[in-house]
């Protein structure tokens, strides 16, 4: 794999999308997703794709920058972890091969020590021959830098809706109302029984190389499948145009959360029909910003070309200095 050592030129690599005002939501599948609402957005710049794994390991020749997986949890954030739980790495899938309870999802979900972007699985897996995959296990904090080192930002929730639903009006995916049309698989989705059994229509277990599958109407692939993508909006448990605050993001129901959740979209290669069916526009989910799975990645915006070349020099200064402080730290 190839790493770029700076960062490509933000509007040369990227789609533009046309503001406008389109119905946000929807009232068919999950309550979050509710109520549907006119919102408008202005017109914006985004990746084609999810970033890769050779677009990141750009970004880390570049600044150094040591991901959120890599670095050990911090007791005072964590006071309820035992010392296996703070070391450094990330959630992973692993397919359970027996019956179980229908909401055990510790049964395939479980914390893997030493996994990261360039060992999403684990210690044992690897990203070569993977460039063109999109890259996982990535936090909040680390799409952030990314984003900061590159010159864009993360999109909104409003904007990522947006632009997944490529200029169809409330249509249930991006390319349309069917969901395999013409036979044909879409997106890189679990077809089967979720966890126990992928029937693999589409050709992949896990990622895939990003474009695999049709770009929607504004040319942009990957909207929904394949990964889950970070927003910038704190999560709310109404849709709605405010784009909250920490402490809403928050669940009452949930005591033990110590970090604030942001909003994920589009789902993943693990998404299915009988569970979480979030591989649609409207679909979105709280995501603790500490979390790196592999299935979570991101994309970047650009919203004026007004002060990009400011906007450049400001990150440049910013990784800089956070590279020298990840260099130095050893974090």
């Amino acid at each position: 794999m190839t790493a770029m050592t700076t960062a490509p030129t933000p509007i040369a690599t990227m789609v533009r999308v046309p503001g406008g005002t389109f119905w946000m939501g929807s009232n068919h599948t999950y309550p979050e997703e509710q109520p549907v609402h006119r919102t408008t957005v202005g017109g914006f710049w985004i990746d084609p794709t999810p970033v890769t794994n050779e677009q990141f390991a750009g970004f880390v020749a570049a600044t150094g920058y040591v991901t959120v997986a890599e670095r050990p949890r911090c007791p005072d954030r964590y006071p309820d972890a035992t010392a296996n739980l703070l070391v450094p790495g990330g959630r992973v899938f692993t397919q359970p091969l027996g019956q179980m309870l229908p909401d055990s999802y510790t049964t395939w979900w479980n914390f893997m020590p030493g996994a990261h972007w360039r060992r999403p699985q684990g210690p044992d897996s690897s990203i070569d021959e993977r460039g063109a995959h999109p890259v996982v296990q990535i936090a909040f904090e680390d799409a952030e830098a990314y984003a900061a080192w590159a010159g864009k930002t993360l999109p909104t929730e409003a904007e990522w809706e947006y632009a997944s639903r490529g200029g169809l009006e409330q249509a249930v995916f991006p390319w349309g109302n069917a969901e395999y049309p013409d036979g044909r698989a879409m997106a890189n989705t679990w077809q089967g029984c979720f966890p126990l059994r992928n029937l693999l229509k589409d050709g992949f277990a896990e990622t895939s190389p990003v474009a695999s599958f049709p770009p929607n109407g504004y040319d942009l692939y990957d909207m929904t499948g394949n990964v889950w993508e970070w927003t910038a909006d704190w999560y709310r448990r109404r849709h709605c145009a405010n784009r909250g605050t920490p402490e809403e993001s928050f669940d009452q129901h949930e005591p033990w959360q110590t970090f604030p959740r942001k909003v994920v979209k589009g789902g993943s290669y693990l998404c299915s029909r009988n569970q979480n069916f979030r591989y649609r526009p409207a679909a979105r989910q709280p995501e603790s910003v500490d979390t790196a799975t592999c299935d979570l990645g991101f994309r970047c915006v650009l919203r004026t070309r007004d002060g990009l070349r400011t906007a450049i020099g400001e990150s440049r200064m910013l990784m800089d200095v956070k590279g020298s402080d990840y260099r130095n730290s050893g974090r």
